[in-house]
């Protein structure tokens, strides 16, 4: 089996938590900028190209603007989303707004930015008119082929999803758009996430390259962008393969070369809206021991629980856990790493084998990066903790503050007069550590 290694060494770490109390998300910034320049390095043989953030993964301005300031632009899909990128200064084309079921206020909202509004349905074309009234040059259509080789247990067959129009229907939608006063079209998918694959975007590319050539075929539509969406994954468990940026671009080069080139359509440019791969790898949840049972099994409860990360609750994932200080002893013991919420499901892990572990153990909890902070929901009255970005040069700054019993209650306007002090439940005893 292969090995996971912490960005920061069990000294920063023990340093680290003694200024801000257990538990919390740390960030690695020189990571996160490293990995996002392998993806504008990968690509850069297309020169529209443009990989638009997945807010939804990590929707810290903090770390958003490091991407910002690369060039990269946002993958939105709800209103507050979109007020962040307003709040940040980004507007155009730098926005793709890319939701489903969405509410007219919201397609009003991206025509207000001038984002390049990403349709999920043929129906929302008479949504949008209605929300905005006329349509601009440029829209952008979800495609869902119904049959694709890739699925998994997060996302599942694209036939069975409910993202996306038949081609038949982008067909039409295509019509009517055009005859609505729209001269330039991107095509989209999503169909599939997290996978660990080099063959996932070169084989999305293909069916979105076939699915171009219709449009320009058959309806003389002009294609201006084929968005291969997110889906690339990472590497949670130590003896994966992580993907190779290089070999799915060069993956994807080739097809764009066969597929389209001869087709007269060389000026298409490639738009990515990637969030795992480029935080994923680079976030770890921070949680110390504060309890040992053993029963039936034998359990390390600790202080963060799955309203810090969802993920193993909800789909079964796997995050990698380093014991820090002890990374180097044999994992000669079996546990169950549990939280305090009131359901047997709260579990950052089951059957894991560690190191032997006990109160005041610190424990980094790896690939939290995306899907981790975002998901946290106050489930028990629990309160979603801080997060921290750790600085190239090797600075800690807090860049999301944890949540107060004010801030649980703030939204009760029939507990009115229930002054919560802020500091209420914001420092916790220390557990003695060995």
């Amino acid at each position: 089996m292969g090995r996971k290694t912490p960005f920061v060494t069990a000294s920063q770490l023990e340093d680290i938590a003694s200024r801000f109390p257990t538990p919390f998300y740390l960030y690695d910034e020189k990571g996160i900028r490293k990995t996002a320049q392998s993806v504008l390095d990968a690509f850069s043989w297309n020169p529209g190209f443009r990989e638009y953030f997945a807010v939804k993964a990590c929707p810290n301005p903090a770390i958003i603007q490091i991407l910002l300031d690369m060039g990269f632009g946002l993958d939105v899909s709800s209103e507050c989303e979109l007020i962040m990128a307003e709040r940040m200064g980004v507007s155009g084309e730098r926005i793709m707004f890319s939701s489903n079921d969405t509410p007219l206020e919201e397609f009003a909202h991206a025509a207000r930015l001038g984002a390049t509004v990403n349709l999920d349905d043929i129906t929302h074309i008479d949504s949008y008119q209605e929300a905005v009234g006329s349509f601009p040059e440029v829209m952008s259509m979800r495609l869902n082929p119904g049959e694709f080789p890739f699925a998994n247990g997060i996302f599942g067959k694209p036939a069975e999803a409910k993202f996306g129009m038949t081609m038949d229907q982008m067909l039409e939608a295509t019509r009517r758009l055009m005859s609505l006063g729209v001269k330039r079209f991107g095509i989209h998918a999503l169909l599939a996430s997290n996978t660990v694959t080099d063959d996932y975007y070169p084989t999305l590319a293909r069916t979105l390259f076939a699915a171009a050539r219709r449009l320009n075929d058959e309806l003389g539509a002009k294609v201006a962008f084929v968005n291969l969406s997110g889906g690339v994954g990472i590497d949670y468990r130590p003896e994966e393969r992580p993907n190779d940026i290089f070999k799915i671009a060069e993956g994807v080069r080739r097809a764009y070369e066969e597929e389209l080139v001869p087709a007269g359509m060389g000026d298409v440019a490639i738009f990515t809206e990637m969030g795992r791969f480029i935080t994923g790898p680079y976030g770890a949840l921070v949680t110390r021991v504060i309890h040992e049972k053993h029963i039936y099994h034998d359990y390390l409860g600790v202080d963060a629980c799955a309203a810090d990360l969802m993920r193993p609750m909800l789909y079964g994932a796997y995050h990698h856990i380093t014991v820090m200080g002890r990374e180097d002893e044999p994992c000669d013991h079996t546990y169950d790493v549990t939280g305090a919420l009131c359901e047997n499901s709260d579990r950052l892990a089951n059957d894991r084998a560690l190191p032997e572990c006990h109160p005041g153990d610190l424990l980094y909890v790896h690939d939290v990066g995306a899907h981790g902070h975002c998901m946290g929901y106050n489930y028990n009255g629990r309160l979603r903790h801080a997060e921290l970005l750790l600085e190239p040069d090797g600075d800690v700054r807090l860049i999301r503050r944890a949540e107060t019993p004010s801030d649980y209650f703030a939204t009760l306007d029939v507990l009115e007069g229930w002054d919560v002090p802020v500091e209420a439940g914001a420092s916790k005893p220390k557990t003695a550590r060995p």
